[in-house]
């Protein structure tokens, strides 16, 4: 019988191993039950190796083969998640606010850990392990000190107290610097922090005066919470379509334009202005002196109230031009009065307003003819309306479509005034120095141009003589007013002669 010889290729172990060809042997000993129970035992005790390279769980490193390492792993990239989710709410809550929450103390530190995140990027600031910190002041125990014998430090000790008032700086105002002594051994004496303390106080008593009074004064070109409000509610009520800005300032009020709406049963003007009236004093500290001897409103006056002097002043300009305006002077035409606010019509056109007199460029014609009506106007406005304007200049009047027209005559008094041919002198005085220094041949001198407004015959050309008779007169008047309780009364001649004033006790 042949012998049967098998052969077995080399072939490659899927454990990694290669495994070694066996040795050729018969089909007889391949047959023998010996033979394959020795097989079976050979493998039985041939030991098993671990197959390194399919166990997920173990790797070639060491340290990933300890559990706690990898339980603090584990914590730490925990930790990691919670503190970015933590810093996503706190951005959410706070948002836009200029005071914001920090969550800081719920986060979970570890001092060892790098944050490698690019996905927020926030300066995160563990304060409770900062290096930084400025430590605590030393405090001294309740009973007052520290130690025995000649060691012993009470709480009046200058150094103790000079670390305690360096630490209370921090409880200064945040406007005030108080620098950064982190450090540095600070020592402040008694003495000083008081001063400083007295310092910041007396600075913030400052600046709450000066905000509050901001809040509730009428400033430059702006308007306080009250006023503002005032306007809103004429636009809301339909009277104004809408308020455009302002188009002048003055030493007494603030001019705004504005398109007009419609007022009830009366014609609002399709472009107006508002006045609005400064409730500051400081502007114009002398304005009492032509309302509290106005007998129209010297039962009203009160030197106490500034809000109400200002509600006084706006009444008095919308008197005097309703005045004006039946007398037919060209004058703004009064539409409403809400308190210290005064709508009128706006003259000017399209947005834009007439130029004073005073930078109006005019012509030798245009400049005489300007003239006359400036003085038919100011005998109308003495005679008529009885009125004395009390600032008449060129800067009081507007040059629009060929004509000359008054504005701001909030100051104006009636002649029974105790300066009230004082303040006419005045008036006359500006007029006929701008039209003489204009070119005007036919202006009058100041004294002519008196005795024609006022219809009186005072005979001097002396400027302080002329004065003296005014004061004489004047004098006379508030006398007479005084023992009789009536108004100046002028009597007029038949002879065409100007009027003179009647003194005589009835």
């Amino acid at each position: 019988m042949d012998q049967l010889q098998v052969t077995t290729k080399e072939t490659k172990s899927p454990w990694g191993a290669p495994v070694l060809a066996q040795a050729p042997c018969s089909l007889v000993d391949v047959m023998s039950e010996q033979l394959a129970r020795e097989l079976h035992e050979e493998n039985n005790a041939f030991p098993e190796i671990p197959d390194t390279d399919l166990d997920p769980t173990c790797t070639p490193e060491p340290e990933t083969c300890s559990d706690l390492m990898l339980a603090q792993m584990l914590q730490m990239e925990f930790d990691r998640e919670f503190d970015t989710q933590l810093r996503r709410e706190e951005r959410k809550f706070n948002g836009d606010s200029k005071v914001s929450i920090s969550f800081e103390n719920y986060r979970m530190v570890h001092p060892y850990e790098d944050s490698d995140s690019s996905e927020d990027e926030v300066d995160w600031q563990d304060t409770r392990h900062d290096p930084y910190k400025a430590d605590k002041p030393t405090t001294t125990p309740k009973k007052g000190f520290v130690g025995k014998g000649k060691n012993i430090t009470t709480k009046h000790d200058e150094e103790v107290c000079g670390r305690k008032n360096t630490a209370r700086m921090d409880n200064f105002a945040p406007e005030v610097q108080v620098g950064d002594g982190i450090g540095m051994d600070l020592k402040l004496s008694n003495q000083v922090y008081n001063a400083l303390k007295r310092h910041c106080d007396s600075e913030q008593r400052r600046s709450a005066r000066l905000h509050e009074k901001k809040e509730h004064s009428t400033a430059e070109q702006a308007v306080d919470p009250r006023t503002r409000l005032l306007m809103y509610k004429m636009v809301n009520a339909g009277i104004l379509e809408n308020i455009n800005g302002c188009i002048s300032t003055g030493k007494e009020s603030v001019v705004f334009h504005a398109n007009g709406g419609s007022f009830e049963e009366k014609i609002v003007p399709e472009e107006c202005v508002l006045k609005v009236f400064k409730t500051t004093l400081n502007e114009f500290k002398n304005r009492d002196k032509y309302i509290k001897d106005d007998y129209r409103f010297k039962d009203r006056f009160s030197k106490l109230n500034p809000r109400k002097i200002i509600r006084l002043w706006a009444e008095k300009e919308m008197h005097n031009l309703t005045r004006m305006k039946k007398a037919g002077i060209p004058c703004p035409e009064v539409v409403i009065l809400k308190k210290h606010i005064l709508v009128m019509s706006f003259i000017g056109k399209d947005h834009v307003p007439a130029p004073k007199l005073k930078e109006a460029t005019l012509s030798a014609e245009d400049m005489k003819k300007a003239y006359y009506q400036v003085l038919n106007m100011m005998q109308s406005l003495y005679q008529d309306c009885n009125l004395v304007h009390a600032d008449l200049s060129e800067y009081n009047m507007l040059w629009h479509e060929g004509q000359v027209w008054l504005i701001d005559v909030s100051q104006s008094i009636e002649p029974t005034h105790p300066h009230g041919l004082e303040f006419l002198f005045r008036d006359c005085r500006n007029v006929a120095k701008f039209f003489q220094k204009a070119g005007v041949d036919e202006a009058l001198s100041v004294f002519e141009l008196f005795n024609t407004v006022s219809g009186l015959q005072i005979n001097s050309d002396n400027e302080a003589d002329f004065l003296a008779q005014i004061e004489a007169l004047e004098k006379r008047n508030e006398d007479h007013v005084q023992k009789s309780g009536k108004k100046k009364i002028f009597t007029d001649t038949s002879d065409g002669s100007p009027p003179q004033l009647n003194t005589d006790d009835d």
